[in-house]
Order: structure tokens, then sequence, then C-alpha cells
């Protein structure tokens, strides 16, 4: 775990863009409703059935998000990096988390309680307009992972989570590396893949000659292939 100094709530607080915009007097009110959780690698923030009273906001660090099916493995449903929040949709529903939450990292995390995210709802109608677009952000990739799920093959689904992993200015580029942000077991849960699946799909791959993986290290010699086979997939 990082040294354990004394933060700053209210100044973490004005990196996350949720509440970019928001002026020194109503950050320091969100704060006081605020709370730091510091956690180190593979402990659990809550237990799925846990009750929701807030919304977390992850400051560094990885959260995975998931969920243990009737066969007793874990299905990701997202892995949550700095900068992103999560909850908010539980929280204003008073329903309890529906998966657990576990660090893949050493983690800081704010949580911010209901009470301080109503009384600036109640004040700033802007707020409310992003705390809005940020659930309807979360609902469309859920819509886009269904989707993924239902109507792309394996090899389409591991193509396209590379291609999320690229810059912008990469989809045209040759000799990409890319590094993946957690573990394949991770990755490939949360793509709806069998580790294994995931790493005969990477092998496979590599010996069309479209990528190279070591450890976590990803080598594309051409994106454009790359995409291509995707498409075609």
């Amino acid at each position: 775990m990082r040294d354990h100094q004394p933060v700053q709530t209210d100044s973490l607080l004005a990196r996350i863009s949720l509440f970019d915009g928001l002026s020194p007097d109503e950050l320091e009110r969100v704060a006081k409703g605020t709370r730091e959780v510091r956690l180190t690698k593979y402990d659990m923030l809550f237990q799925r059935g846990d009750r929701c009273s807030g919304l977390y906001l992850v400051v560094f660090g990885q959260i995975k998000l998931a969920f243990t099916s009737v066969q007793g493995t874990d299905k990701v449903i997202e892995v949550m990096e700095t900068g992103e929040s999560f909850g908010e949709s539980f929280m204003f529903l008073d329903r309890p988390y529906p998966y657990y939450a576990q660090a893949l990292a050493d983690s800081l995390l704010l949580h911010v309680g209901r009470a301080a995210i109503d009384h600036e709802l109640d004040r700033d109608y802007l707020f409310m307009r992003k705390m809005l677009a940020n659930m309807a952000r979360q609902l469309h990739d859920v819509v886009g992972d269904v989707e993924s799920y239902s109507l792309h093959n394996g090899e389409r689904r591991v193509i396209g989570y590379l291609m999320q992993q690229l810059d912008p200015g990469q989809f045209e580029a040759d000799d990409v590396t890319i590094e993946l942000s957690t573990i394949k077991g991770v990755i490939a849960s949360r793509i709806n893949l069998t580790h294994e699946h995931f790493s005969r799909i990477l092998h496979t791959l590599h010996e069309r000659g479209l990528l190279t993986v070591k450890g976590r290290k990803v080598h594309i010699p051409s994106v454009a292939r790359l995409i291509a086979a995707g498409e075609s997939a």
C-alpha cells in the first residue's frame, strides 16, 4: 500500500469528472459527507447483499465488481479504474448491491454518502445532469456488453477488448504495444469467456501473426489487420 498520508478530500473530489465545476464551498460540503477507504490487494470492499449507502470514487487502484455464479465461478461485471465511480443507481433505488467489490491492487477510494449527494442535487441542476449522464453512460456500457456477449463470437470479443485499450492515435498505427490493466483471468470473465478459451484465442491470433503476448504486454504489428480480423470473425 502507498504510504498512508492524510488526504485533502475536497482536492481529491475536484479531480473527479463528476464533481468538476463545483465551487470550493460546494466541494467542502460534499467532503464533509465523504470518507476515505484504503484497501490492499484482494481486500473486499463489500459483499453482495450489503446495503448501498452512497457512491464510491476510485482515486487510485482497481476495483473488481463481480458475482459468483451457481457453478461457483466468478463473473466479472466491471473493473473500475482511477477516476471512475460506481454504486449510484443502487444508492438512488435504495437497493442492496447485487455484486461484490474487491481490490485488484492497492487502492484508495472515496465514499460519498447519499445525504451529501442529495443536498447537491437539490441545489444544483447542472450537478444533477452530470449525475444522470454518468448513470446513462454506465447503462450504455451494460447494453453494449450484452450485445457483444449475445452477437459476437469469442475472437471478436477479444479483439474488441484490445481495441478499447488503444489510444485514439493508435488505430492506424503499426508496431503498437499495449499493457493489459489486469490479469488475463479477470479480463476473460469480463468479456464472458473462460480463462482457457481466452488463452486459446490469444494463441490463435499469435499463430496468424496478428499479435504477440508476453506477460501483460501485447504487441500488435498492424492494428488495421487486427481490426479487419475482428470484423470478419
